[in-house]
């Protein structure tokens, strides 16, 4: 997933495996000659799980001398992030090791609060999940995304909503968050640190988000199934009040202009979508259907 503009360095949420589509486009850019100079952006991960990083050794700017990545995480109890990524990217779980790369990374060992990016802001913020987890909050331009990819919804009922992430999510124009389970999935499994598709609702309805992108479906689902789970959260964002609610797919770019002319523009015309105004000066986010697979903002 990457929040982009015009002229700016790509912030990249989460670094899965469609980081190596992602990088893809990029050497096809600059093969075009739309690009040229060595790549240059920022990672947030929101935490270290198999599904979030295993696109980093697969991203091909890095692959070339003067690529940078200022990658930011979590802080880890007791060992620093650079040697928590040199420790499964090196044998026997990867060839390469990743001094080997001729790119750049710079890890940020991160702590819950505010930094500057460029010439946004972000927040992170601890969200329940299994393990150390942030959620984020962007903010450029008066335009704001949150990202809560992974959301543990509490037991003690479905309106129950952590205040730091509320606080996060407080009226932003784009929601992206956790939407991986029915009520039924959840009862099987209510300790695997995700949370249900209404529970997604109410969080975007608690904190007055603008519009609400479901994300990190399981694995099980089809795309039927995930467009019978939309129609039913519109009818419950309907009622709850939340204006918005769409369901992230493989290409997929929102861009982001004053509330209320949110746009999109989608491929495949799936989940409801309409397409976008083309614009130009807009800031977009590529969203893809989960945590495993961030898309580029194509057509940007």
């Amino acid at each position: 997933m990457v929040l982009d503009g015009p002229g700016r360095s790509p912030i990249i949420l989460d670094l899965g495996t469609g980081l190596r589509v992602y990088g893809a486009e990029l050497t096809r850019r600059d093969l075009d000659g739309v690009g040229g100079a060595p790549f240059r952006g920022t990672a947030l991960l929101t935490h270290l799980h198999w599904d979030h990083v295993q696109g980093i050794p697969f991203f091909a700017p890095l692959l070339s001398a003067g690529a940078e990545l200022d990658l930011h995480a979590p802080v880890q109890a007791g060992e620093p992030l650079s040697d928590v990524v040199r420790g499964f990217l090196s044998p026997p779980y990867f060839p390469v090791e990743i001094e080997a790369l001729p790119g750049h990374i710079r890890f940020h060992d991160t702590e819950p609060g505010r930094f500057r990016v460029d010439d946004a802001t972000v927040t992170a913020a601890w969200v329940p999940h299994v393990g150390p987890t942030f959620g984020y909050r962007i903010e450029r331009d008066g335009r704001s995304v949150a990202y809560v990819s992974d959301h543990q919804q509490p037991t003690a009922g479905p309106t129950v909503v952590d205040p730091a992430v509320l606080e996060l999510c407080r009226d932003v124009d784009l929601l992206i968050h956790d939407a991986q389970y029915d009520h039924a999935e959840f009862a099987q499994r209510p300790d695997w640190g995700h949370c249900t598709v209404d529970y997604a609702v109410e969080v975007a309805a608690a904190s007055g988000a603008h519009t609400l992108a479901l994300f990190h479906h399981d694995p099980g689902h089809d795309d039927r199934r995930v467009d019978e789970l939309l129609v039913s959260a519109r009818e419950l964002a309907d009622r709850r009040g939340v204006p918005e609610v769409i369901a992230a797919h493989e290409g997929l770019t929102v861009a982001l202009t004053p509330r209320g002319e949110l746009a999109r523009s989608v491929p495949d015309g799936r989940s409801g979508a309409r397409e976008a105004s083309g614009a130009t000066g807009q800031e977009s986010v590529g969203v893809g259907a989960d945590a495993a697979f961030p898309q580029v903002a194509v057509g940007r």
